[in-house]
């Protein structure tokens, strides 16, 4: 709901509900429930990779330009990963087009092996130049370096999950 600030005129009278609108309803949009949004999933280069029974989903926050946002991909017996033999080079595009300016952002994921319970944290990259997507999730952990795909961190198979969130400038 946030929206660009009234201009006030001299001598205008202030009456509840100018003040409603300009003050309690903006203030109480940065408490707002999050939207829902179905991330895209693609790979670079090769073929895409396909969901099958899996799911993904999405939540985002706009607040002015600031952008927050989570998301959930949760593999199915039937995804499949895309690309080719370990080198998809998975994306994800974000819920609104960032702002240029900064070529490049951090976001966070955690990937969850649900065979071996084990976590793996990782980070990608907001990539301003191809239209706002995640690019190039590369691991943390020093015995998986590397970027993520369908052999790294592990081999994805069905109840594993990834979890990413990040923070960023929107363009408008």
């Amino acid at each position: 709901m946030t929206s660009a600030p009234r201009t006030w005129l001299v001598g205008e009278i202030v009456t509840a509900s100018l003040l409603n609108t300009e003050i309690r309803d903006q203030f109480n949009s940065f408490f707002g429930a999050w939207s829902t949004w179905s991330p895209t999933w693609f790979a670079e280069g090769g073929a895409a990779p396909t969901l099958g029974n899996g799911t993904l989903a999405g939540r985002y926050m706009k607040v002015g330009r600031t952008v927050d946002w989570v998301m959930q991909l949760t593999w199915g017996s039937t995804t499949a990963p895309g690309g080719g033999g370990g080198s998809e080079n998975w994306m994800f595009v974000l819920p609104a087009p960032p702002a240029s300016g900064f070529t490049y952002r951090v976001a966070s994921f955690e990937a969850f092996d649900a065979s071996a319970g084990m976590h793996y944290s990782g980070r990608g990259i907001y990539n301003t130049g191809n239209g706002g997507v995640t690019k190039t999730v590369v691991s943390d952990r020093g015995d998986n370096n590397g970027i993520w795909d369908s052999q790294l961190p592990f081999t994805w198979a069905a109840s594993d999950i990834l979890y990413a969130s990040g923070r960023y400038e929107a363009a408008s």
